[in-house]
């Protein structure tokens, strides 16, 4: 295998790492840490944890 095959192959491994970062960063964000509802039946507090 070349040099450039091999810088080829390493950048495209860390293009996917980094993607795989963004992607479960992001779906740790989207994810609501505390959630009040007010309703008849009163005062609900809801958290993950």
């Amino acid at each position: 295998m070349s040099r450039n095959g091999l810088y080829a192959v390493i950048a495209i491994l860390l293009v996917a790492i980094v993607g795989f970062g963004i992607y479960t960063y992001q779906q740790q964000q989207a994810r609501p840490g505390l959630e009040v509802r007010i309703d008849e039946q009163g005062v609900s507090i809801d958290g993950n944890g």
